[in-house]
């Protein structure tokens, strides 16, 4: 990076941000923050400007970032992100990931998408740079992500979504459940694997909802269907039944979504009864202090026994994606048809085997996706 490039702006707002393509649906109260970082570098006659958002699933940090973390950015003007990120840390204390590691991690991507637009690279070849060339394909392993509980009709525009994704070229899917009786999940996963019924090509979310009897319950429910995963069955930091789970459940188990730390890490590791040859690791880039948290979770869980096929980051946008591939990870999550318009590939993205390739514009490549660059303009 060079020495010479400043940041001289940061604007930040918080929108809404819906998991559902119809937007009549209702959303959950559901927002986000999207942040323009512009920088004094100038590449094919304009400003460089990063842009970044805060993945899904938190809600927007606009205190945070604009009161706290962007004032610590432009007084150090540091573009190079590994620099960046150390000052927006400056003066923080260990503990308290629940809310600053989001706002963080926002800028973070703007930064990182800075980077490569000035190296006039895409981010995957810039983070192979940076971090080591281990020589994976530029193709990773996906899955469509979706299947939320409609309001009305659900059997019935639960199949019309997973239809949607097969015929798109993806091979494996996951929905949600436990938000109701388990009777009503099984009769959900039964509408699902109607469409991805190939073994292991179906996984299902319970999004941290189950009470320890009921994730224990549906466990035994779960165990013949031959699921991809079984992800997020209980309260994250319940490790007790999360390691009850696991002791009942024979096939893989995703967790870490909602974890954002090191020590929540290590914390999962030891106490939730993960097993290193089957189970996932689903921890969020962005959630988890940007990149370098996450990368510092990653060396960790390595030294632990982990391989890195394990990690799945969740997010389903194209941040993750880049990640993916120049990291060498088993996979990742996309959202084709809800938190649009930040969710999904870029326009005119296609799928080979189930896997996707990043873009090759520089830096992520929002501009590939023609309604999500209209909206990172307009800041």
């Amino acid at each position: 990076m060079p020495a010479s490039v400043r940041i001289v702006d940061i604007r930040e707002r918080t929108v809404d941000i819906s998991r559902y393509s119809d937007r009549s649906l209702p959303s959950g109260g559901l927002t986000t923050s999207i942040v323009a970082l512009a920088t004094d570098a100038v590449r094919r006659g304009r400003p460089v400007v990063g842009f970044g958002f805060s993945s899904v699933g938190r809600f927007g940090q606009g205190g945070l970032i604009r009161e706290r973390f962007a004032p610590r950015l432009i007084s150090a003007g540091e573009v190079d992100p590994v620099a960046a990120w150390a000052a927006m840390m400056k003066g923080e204390k260990p503990g308290g990931h629940g809310e600053r590691c989001v706002a963080v991690g926002t800028l973070d991507m703007a930064l990182w998408d800075a980077a490569a637009k000035i190296a006039d690279l895409p981010l995957h070849a810039l983070l192979r740079q940076r971090f080591g060339d281990r020589g994976n394909p530029a193709a990773v392993c996906i899955y469509a992500s979706g299947g939320y509980p409609h309001p009305e009709n659900d059997p019935v525009r639960l199949k019309e979504e997973l239809r949607r994704f097969r015929d798109s070229g993806y091979q494996r899917a996951k929905i949600k459940i436990g938000g109701v009786p388990l009777s009503r999940d099984l009769d959900r996963i039964a509408v699902a694997a109607e469409i991805f019924s190939a073994p292991h090509s179906l996984a299902v979310d319970a999004m941290n909802g189950y009470e320890p009897a009921a994730a224990i319950a549906a466990a035994h429910a779960f165990r013949p269907l031959q699921l991809m995963w079984l992800e997020d069955v209980c309260d994250p930091l319940d490790f007790e039944t999360q390691s009850a789970v696991t002791a009942v459940y024979e096939g893989p188990i995703a967790s870490g979504e909602a974890l954002f730390s090191v020590a929540e890490a290590k914390l999962l590791d030891r106490h939730g009864g993960l097993r290193r040859d089957r189970d996932i690791l689903l921890f969020d880039p962005v959630h988890c202090y940007g990149l370098p948290g996450y990368l510092d979770i990653i060396e960790t869980m390595e030294t632990r026994g982990w391989k890195r096929s394990a990690f799945w980051p969740h997010g389903g946008h194209l941040f993750s994606l880049h990640v993916a591939s120049a990291l060498s990870l088993g996979g990742t999550e996309v959202n084709p048809s809800s938190f649009q318009p930040f969710g999904g590939l870029a326009d005119g993205a296609v799928l080979s085997a189930g896997c996707a390739s990043p873009t090759d514009l520089p830096g992520i490549g929002f501009e590939g996706i023609e309604a999500l660059d209209h909206l990172f303009r307009r800041l």
